[in-house]
């Protein structure tokens, strides 16, 4: 894959680098300032980019403003944002520029090297990738979940990361045909319309819990 990577502090920037191109991935540019990336993504038209949301010159939010930026003049650029810490308003943000091709990681994950790297290839494909964290947050404060049996919970957890049914199978240890069981069940107490497409039916659960 063609990256971009947007980040300033240089051994998260670094260690990027070493870890994509170690898997064969090939690193398109750098930069380390908010205004440079979007006339970079114009130019290189990347397969994902890889954004901080703090970056220079005011530490706020110029990753996110650049991401949604991108959004609008590249319709379906992969993104996958970089934050320290679990931003909820970041996240709905994020999702309010749909479900395909969009992450939101914390840091902390770019050191669980598989997971990160299969969030990567997930969002250049279009799917989505949001941390456990944020979803454990999201889903901590919905007092409607209630209705919703324990696996139940656990299967929507995995659907809200982006997760598809084979690897939410896995990741409970049962069959694909009890998770698609539960997501039918969860979908219909949660009132959400049932879908074929994994990206729509990933927006509708996060739109739920964000709302």
């Amino acid at each position: 894959m063609r990256i971009v990577i947007a980040e300033d502090n240089v051994l998260l920037r670094e260690g990027l680098i070493l870890l994509l191109e170690d898997v064969g991935h090939e690193i398109v540019t750098v930069v380390g300032s908010g205004p440079e990336i979007v006339p970079t993504l114009l130019e290189h038209r990347p397969d994902v980019a890889v954004l901080d949301v703090r970056l220079p010159p005011g530490f706020r939010d110029e990753g996110l403003r650049a991401a949604i930026e991108t959004r609008k003049l590249i319709p379906g650029q992969p993104l996958l944002v970089l934050s320290q810490y679990v931003e909820e308003s970041y996240a709905a943000e994020l999702l309010g520029l749909g479900a395909s091709g969009i992450g939101y990681l914390l840091k902390d994950r770019v050191g669980h090297i598989e997971e990160f790297q299969d969030a990567l290839e997930r969002v250049a494909a279009g799917g989505t990738a949001l941390d456990p964290e944020v979803v454990s947050q999201l889903m901590s404060r919905r007092d409607p979940l209630d209705s919703l049996s324990p696996r139940e919970r656990e299967v929507l957890g995995l659907m809200a990361q982006g997760l598809d049914n084979p690897t939410i199978a896995t990741s409970l240890f049962i069959t694909e045909r009890s998770v698609s069981k539960h997501i039918g069940s969860i979908l219909a107490k949660l009132n959400l319309p049932p879908s074929d497409s994994g990206h729509r039916r990933v927006l509708a659960v996060l739109a739920y819990l964000n709302a």
